[in-house]
């Protein structure tokens, strides 16, 4: 997969955890979030011995990693969610 497919899969996954951890944010984030989304998610499940693959199992990996950075995120700042 090339910089563009790794990019759109970025978004997807940043998108994706998003809506699940009710978080919002833009395209860059989202892009952002799912390519270290996927770090992460892939250094934590490899330690179980799980991976992803294709792309959708990228994206599911990637999606589980950005949740985890969201919560860490809100852990760590403070942040909330959008609804109040």
């Amino acid at each position: 997969m090339g910089i563009i497919g790794g990019i759109i899969i970025g978004a997807i996954a940043g998108w994706i955890a998003g809506k699940i951890m009710d978080s919002e944010g833009g395209l860059l984030r989202n892009i952002i979030l799912g390519l270290f989304g996927g770090g992460v998610g892939s250094s934590l499940l490899g330690t179980l011995g799980i991976s992803g693959s294709g792309t959708i199992g990228t994206i599911v990996v990637s999606v589980i990693g950005a949740c985890i950075l969201i919560a860490i995120g809100r852990l760590l700042f403070g942040g909330k969610s959008k609804r109040k």
